[in-house]
């Protein structure tokens, strides 16, 4: 005998994927988000509206200093959606869920969120897995503000420019044949030998393998030239092109 096993009372449960940006503090926090404000302020609206992973992997914290590192996401309207790597004794009621099984992006990744750690210039090594590109993407026109283009699976070259408050995140490296003012990711999956190229450099944020630089830290005799940036070590590297 054939059963109805739903009807119209029943709840519709789906499971669904989405890309997030991850952040990976290290210790001592005060220094981290001293970082984490530089970056909010300039690259204004970063975190807004964003979904945002907190990575505590490795990290020697307890259930104390994982409350009040929460807070100072909340004192800065950053919400956290999902806590990974924490060991299960720091949890409490309350917090985020504990999320397990994290990948960088599936093979079909196709979202307007960027994957970045947030790291800097200074901060200590991590062990990354390199993923060599092995595709790219051309863009045939002009990247405008408020635009994301994210490609995963390699590189990105925009026949173009990239408008201030525009991204382009790529698995591999990033090509602009116009002026940068935007912010380009390259790397973003865990690819330390990818690199950024542009015409003209006026960018707002510039990421290689999850480590991050604002373009007016970088020596003003770049800021309007074409330029090439790869990633030594933890150290975003950069020179004039001819």
């Amino acid at each position: 005998m054939t059963k109805v096993l739903t009807d119209a009372r029943s709840i519709r449960i789906k499971g669904r994927s989405f890309l997030a940006v991850v952040l990976s503090p290290d210790l001592p926090f005060d220094d981290w988000l001293v970082r984490l404000d530089d970056l909010a302020a300039r690259s204004a609206g970063f975190f807004l509206g964003r979904p945002v992973v907190l990575d505590v992997t490795d990290l020697p914290i307890d259930r104390t200093q994982l409350k009040e590192l929460l807070g100072e996401f909340a004192q800065r309207n950053v919400s956290i959606m999902g806590i990974e790597g924490a060991r299960p004794s720091i949890l409490a009621q309350g917090m985020p869920p504990a999320l397990k099984g994290g990948k960088p992006v599936s093979d079909e990744a196709v979202a307007k969120e960027p994957i970045i750690e947030l790291r800097n210039s200074q901060s200590k090594p991590g062990a990354a897995e390199v993923r060599p590109a092995s595709q790219s993407i051309i863009i045939r026109e002009p990247v405008r503000s408020g635009q994301s283009v994210i490609f995963p699976e390699g590189d990105v070259t925009v026949i173009g420019s990239v408008a201030s408050g525009a991204e382009i995140i790529a698995g591999g490296s990033v090509h602009i044949y116009g002026t940068l003012r935007g912010r380009a990711m390259a790397g973003s999956v865990g690819n330390a030998s990818a690199r950024i190229f542009c015409r003209k450099l006026e960018a707002e944020l510039l990421a290689i393998d999850g480590v991050y630089k604002m373009a007016e830290d970088m020596p003003p005799g770049l800021r309007g030239k074409p330029v090439q940036l790869w990633l030594e070590g933890d150290t975003i590297m950069a020179e004039t092109l001819i």
